[in-house]
């Protein structure tokens, strides 16, 4: 009787203890990645911080970076001019292009696709440098040597994706806006006539409220990579499974933080 009831009993927990399971190893993730978070601003004021590292990861970061974001927020600012002078000329309210655009790209679109972007090639590009790194053991070659990898690995990447962001971002809102412009033209909406309703709705205020969020998407950004990277196991497809979480995990973190970094900016 006890052989019968035991494997049914065993297969009612299954369920349970994989969810468990989960849980505790989602805790686990969050609490080293709060560990390597904690630690990370640590390394600044110590000795062997190289600036050419942050300058060659601030190349990657903006330099490289910068080509896509163009295309994307120019095409973006384009399309969404189309749609807004299309929309609005039901209402008769077609000379508001400019203001829409240029508020939009300005508190949400430029921050926003200008992350994400990154998101997908940066950080993606971190997390399989340092995994590769990690499954081949250099990582603990440079511990051996009595170096620290925060230092080497980690520092340049967050320093250089934190003051990076902003700087595209920037470029990301000033070409939005020129695209919406080309399309406005089209419209009857002459460039000096959209450039002055831009500057005259959007305010600096504006401004430095979307600019202020890209600072911590920059730095979450490179914080997952290089936390994906460094736990990496499981050789080459262990890379791939890394590089894959980091991009979904770094994009649902900047989604979810643009909501809450949004309404604290707008309490202040």
């Amino acid at each position: 009787m006890t052989a019968i009831v035991a494997p049914a009993a065993a297969a009612d927990r299954g369920p349970i203890t994989r969810l468990g399971g989960r849980a505790l190893g989602v805790l686990d993730e969050l609490g080293q990645f709060a560990l390597l978070a904690a630690r990370t601003p640590l390394a600044l004021g110590r000795r062997g911080v190289s600036a050419r590292d942050i300058f060659v990861q601030f190349e990657s970061v903006v330099v490289r970076s910068s080509t896509i974001v163009c295309i994307t927020a120019l095409f973006t600012g384009m399309v969404l001019a189309l749609q807004t002078v299309v929309s609005l000329s039901r209402f008769g309210a077609k000379p508001y292009t400019g203001s829409f655009v240029g508020l939009a790209f300005v508190l949400e679109l430029g921050p926003v696709l200008t992350a994400l972007v990154v998101s997908g090639r940066v950080g993606a590009g971190i997390t399989a440098e340092i995994g590769s790194m990690a499954v081949t053991e250099q990582v603990d070659a440079i511990r051996a040597m009595g170096a620290d990898p925060l230092q080497k690995l980690v520092l340049p990447r967050v320093v250089a994706g934190t003051l990076g962001l902003p700087m595209l971002a920037l470029l990301a809102d000033v070409l939005g806006i020129l695209g919406g412009m080309l399309i406005a033209a089209q419209y009857g909406i002459g460039s000096n006539f959209y450039l002055q309703s831009v500057i005259r709705v959007v305010q600096v205020d504006d401004l430095v409220n979307g600019l202020v969020k890209t600072f911590f998407f920059g730095w979450v950004i490179a914080m997952v990579g290089c936390h994906m990277g460094l736990r990496t196991t499981g050789g080459t497809v262990g890379v791939g499974t890394s590089t894959t979480r980091a991009v979904v995990v770094a994009s649902i973190c900047v989604l979810v933080s643009d909501f809450f970094l949004t309404k604290l900016l707008m309490m202040i």
